[in-house]
């Protein structure tokens, strides 16, 4: 039996994605870290539980089945969930440690990447590729 690849719905890997923008621009129009939270503790969870709380939540509001929308390779979106989850923490500890600056170094990164990858491009998807194709050509 061939190997099943897995793959998430391109609406619930840009629903996410919203969120994550969302809880950024709420987060500095509002001055409360508390927001980076929300996608952060998702984050989290489909990290280490590979349940994603906003991603089932959208799930819920798929019109048709999931297997009919274009797939979002599963290993990809756990990468590029990582680099989210790295910047939206560092941008939450920055804030609460009154490093503001750095807050919104770290948000501003992640709030770009996922509005870049909204429109089309994926930047965590371009980076997770540089670095296969280094550990490839550093192997042979």
């Amino acid at each position: 039996m061939a190997d099943k690849v897995r793959s998430i719905p391109r609406p619930l890997v840009k629903t996410n994605q919203s969120v994550i923008v969302l809880s950024v621009l709420l987060t500095w129009v509002f001055g409360s870290e508390w927001f980076l939270l929300i996608p952060l503790i998702a984050g989290i969870s489909g990290i280490v539980f590979q349940y994603n709380p906003i991603m089932n939540i959208a799930k819920l509001f798929l019109k048709k089945k999931p297997s009919e929308y274009i797939p979002e390779d599963w290993e990809q979106q756990q990468f590029n969930q990582k680099i989210a989850v790295f910047c939206l923490g560092a941008g939450f500890l920055s804030f609460l440690l009154g490093w503001n600056t750095l807050g919104y170094v770290f948000t501003i990164l992640v709030a770009v990447a996922a509005t870049v990858a909204i429109l089309g491009f994926c930047i965590g998807c371009f980076i997770h590729y540089q670095w296969k194709m280094y550990k490839y050509r550093k192997a042979n």
